[in-house]
């Protein structure tokens, strides 16, 4: 018998998920319709796992897992959710769940889940897995398709630099950097600076979203 809490903002998906997992001889010890409130009980309840959904009020889930391995351990994380985009699946995973799932996922497999994660298991779906190893093929190959310089000037015009302000930061002439810019748009199938900055981001080469402040 696992003992598991429950943490999801639909009331009625609650309501089925605890009928199932109690029929099924589980101990579903607790519910929690925000994350906030799936920390506080997952501190107070300690149970085995948590089946965590990611959009909740208050405190997405994301986060809420983050703060039950910190002040719980001991706890493992299994998240059930709508979203099956790899971000997502990374966030979880990097905030420390052991299982990620979508809800068209069947209870059979939902609880096989469940089980496997109470045993230390981690477990993503066939899908996702196989989502996540392409991708990171992919940035493999896109981080070996640009050079250094090249590189580094997109992520500087990713960052809001003009070219010319991209040039001066890296010691470079404007020149050099459309000349590289050239090169980009060549190696990355792009036909615009912003396609070649929206494909450097997929590929996982540049990143949009850095809180350095650069001097330019």
């Amino acid at each position: 018998m696992i003992k598991i809490l429950l943490a999801d903002d639909h009331a009625l998906l609650r309501e089925g998920l605890r009928k199932s997992f109690e029929s099924a001889g589980d101990n579903v010890v607790g519910e929690a319709s925000s994350g906030e409130e799936a920390v506080a009980l997952a501190r107070a309840l300690q149970p085995q796992v948590v089946l965590m959904d990611l959009s909740m009020p208050v405190m997405d889930g994301i986060e809420a897992t983050r703060r039950i391995r910190e002040e719980a351990p001991s706890v493992r994380i299994a998240v059930l959710t709508m979203h099956d985009d790899i971000e997502k699946t990374r966030d979880a995973i990097a905030a420390g769940a052991s299982a990620y799932l979508s809800k068209g996922t069947s209870f059979t497999e939902v609880r096989e889940t469940v089980q496997r994660v109470a045993e230390g298991d981690t477990v993503l779906s066939p899908a996702l897995a196989g989502a996540m190893l392409t991708s990171a093929r992919a940035e493999v190959a896109g981080q070996d398709l640009l050079s250094d310089r090249q590189v580094e000037i997109l992520q500087a015009i990713a960052d809001g630099m003009s070219t010319k302000q991209a040039g001066r930061h890296l010691g470079i002439t404007t020149k050099t950097v459309h000349n590289h810019l050239n090169a980009i748009y060549r190696k990355l199938d792009a036909q615009s600076l912003t396609h070649a900055v929206l494909s450097a981001v997929r590929m996982g080469i540049i990143d949009l979203n850095r809180d350095e402040s650069l001097e330019v």
